[in-house]
């Protein structure tokens, strides 16, 4: 009779090379993309040797609370309690975070004096 040969063992597909690909995808889109946009803030820096005009004007950003001067004032006051202390609209405005005060907190302070017309700001630490 006819001797046949032994069946060949079917050889299994490698998924190595498909997976090496899907994470070089994975990698590169994760690299190519923005997950989130990115927000300027202009502040105005001035020469150290700028003369401080006026009384102080010293804003403390705390977790909790805003001070002004030492004194606890609301967000909603800041504004009002600054008035009497800006000899001109163009008076700087010392901003200090505080005690582990997030960023945004800071932020949502800049961006209330901004919005009162208060734009010359400096940031100190």
């Amino acid at each position: 009779m006819f001797a046949l040969a032994q069946p060949r063992r079917r050889r299994r597909i490698s998924l190595t090379p498909m997976i090496d690909v899907v994470f070089l995808l994975l990698v590169f889109f994760m690299l190519a993309s923005r997950f989130d946009t990115d927000g300027a803030l202009p502040l105005a820096i001035t020469g150290a040797g700028a003369e401080w005009v006026g009384p102080p004007r010293l804003v403390d950003v705390t977790p909790t609370e805003i001070r002004l001067n030492g004194v606890a004032t609301g967000p909603g006051a800041l504004v009002g309690a600054l008035n009497p202390l800006m000899p001109g609209p163009d008076a700087t405005i010392v901003l200090r975070g505080r005690d582990g005060a997030t960023l945004q907190a800071l932020v949502d302070v800049m961006q209330r004096l901004r919005d009162a017309g208060l734009n010359n700001l400096a940031l100190v630490e």
